[in-house]
């Protein structure tokens, strides 16, 4: 490990007669938590001054004097490099062919908070951290229960990243849980430094703009997922955890769905996935329309707009263009500004280019109206990398509409529906429940019925115990008792 000034090697003396063996405490400065540190050090500097332990014996005494617990046994010094690395302070004596590594990790982490991409507004206000066991305790906090399996692995020749793989044993499918640790033990490479990384070297589709495996930073919603039978994974570093396999309309569901009263989350889902449509088709409809397909409008809105256009120099398609690609900047400024002013520069950038546009005559007041409310529309997806999808999407649509029309955006749209019609996640088709049908998982899908009516786990994801209450778990108030007036 070289002469690194963090790397503390702390030794004894050598053994005289009067003293015991020769020994040493190798750590990390900055991975070990220094009160625990303190006390090992006391425990081998009396061990060292102990004439009646040997070498052989030298092992099994510090095993039982040492005050903590998960004490592994070490023959290897690439295994007491790689613990040393992980948070451990490693024991050694003179004469003792194995070492005792000692879990003490700690150095500064962040502490749990909210989670900042994904708002809470009812339910648990807490977020994984980069921490991979504070985040499995996240979970565990959440299932109670001895069926939830953790599989650990470690990924990366130079980072070592350390990956945990969770499943609830007779609920998840066990061919899906088998060819998520054979993806991830296929994979050979230097670095893991975030999900990321795992997310492009394990998904099924190589090249597609629709995400085939979700994310997220709630531990709430990890634990809603794995009690349907998914699977997640955790990555050392990052409070990303990745959750396959996952389907299309999974991408317009919300924690605060199932917390909410089942009326009020219905309505909801159906203003998402209307914004959806109103993100990728808004801006190529207007184009195909007032391109191509003028007799579509009212005469009336058809006079203003044409009014509107009188003193523009660009076609719509170039104006729409013109339009996204500069919000598209303003929102990438926005984003890498620093927080103080960056909400600042977003609103007032948008406000004073697009009044500036229209008074200048480059775009249209209604073009104006049209690219914004499809960048709110974009908001309202509950995932980022839905929505970055859809921004994608209308790129290709909005060019496609200015060249052919509203048969041009049907041109784009068919083969989109057939793509993702062909698309899996990890062997599950990802338009399930659509294609293939699946009537009972309708019941969590365009909208959601009360928790009394969803009986059973989703179909096709789940293949174990598909029960998840039992039967006649709608409310049954007593009748009104009667008072008698005098």
């Amino acid at each position: 490990m070289g002469t690194s000034p963090d790397i503390v090697i702390r030794e004894w003396a050598e053994a005289d007669g009067t003293q015991g063996p020769k020994s040493a405490v190798c750590y990390v400065d900055g991975l070990v938590d220094a009160e625990r540190l303190t006390e090992l050090l006391e425990s081998v500097a009396g061990l060292a001054a102990d004439a009646t332990v040997t070498p052989e014996t030298a092992f099994s005494t510090a095993k039982r004097h040492i005050p903590f617990g998960g004490v592994a046994t070490l023959d290897k010094t690439e295994d007491v490099c790689s613990c040393m690395l992980d948070g451990c302070a490693v024991v050694l004596f003179d004469g003792s062919p194995v070492a005792a590594a000692v879990s003490i990790p700690g150095g500064a982490r962040r502490a749990v908070e909210e989670p900042s991409s994904q708002t809470v507004i009812r339910g648990p206000k807490e977020g994984f951290t980069e921490d991979l066991s504070t985040n499995l305790a996240l979970v565990r906090r959440k299932l109670r229960t001895p069926d939830l399996r953790v599989e650990s692995l470690t990924i990366g020749r130079y980072t070592q990243t350390k990956v945990a793989v969770l499943h609830l044993q007779g609920v998840a499918n066990d061919e899906v849980v088998k060819e998520v640790g054979l993806r991830l033990r296929a994979i050979d490479t230097d670095s893991i430094l975030e999900s990321g990384y795992i997310e492009e070297l394990i998904q099924d589709a190589a090249v597609t703009p629709f995400p085939t495996l979700m994310n997220t930073e709630r531990p709430d919603t990890v634990a809603g997922c794995l009690l349907e039978g998914q699977v997640a994974v955790f990555v050392d570093g990052t409070p990303f955890v990745l959750i396959a396999p996952i389907t299309f309309f999974k991408f317009f569901q919300s924690s605060e769905d199932y917390y909410q009263r089942y009326d009020i989350s219905s309505f909801l889902r159906v203003i998402r996935l209307t914004s959806f449509l109103v993100a990728m088709l808004l801006p190529s409809l207007y184009i195909a329309v007032t391109t191509f397909h003028q007799e579509m409008l009212p005469t009336t809105l058809l006079i203003s707009l044409a009014a509107q256009r009188e003193g523009t120099p660009l076609p719509a398609v170039l104006e729409a263009l013109l339009m996204e690609i500069t919000f598209e900047i303003i929102r990438e400024a926005g984003v890498r500004m620093p927080r103080a002013i960056g909400p600042a520069i977003s609103i007032v950038g948008a406000l004073v280019l697009g009044q500036a546009a229209v008074q200048a005559g480059l775009v249209s007041a209604a073009m104006v109206i049209v690219v914004s409310f499809t960048a709110i529309s974009n908001f309202v997806l509950p995932t980022i990398n839905m929505a970055a999808t859809v921004r994608l999407i209308r790129f290709a649509l909005m060019f496609l509409a200015g060249t052919l029309g509203l048969f041009g955006i049907i041109a784009g749209l068919v083969p989109l529906l057939v793509h993702l019609v062909s698309l899996r996640s990890f062997g599950v088709p990802y338009f399930m429940p659509v294609a293939p049908f699946r009537k009972g998982n309708w019941k969590d899908l365009f909208t959601r019925v009360p928790w009394w009516a969803m009986k059973r786990r989703p179909a096709g994801i789940a293949t174990g115990n598909l029960s998840r209450q039992a039967d006649e778990q709608r409310p049954k108030p007593p009748p009104a008792s009667g008072r008698k007036e005098n």
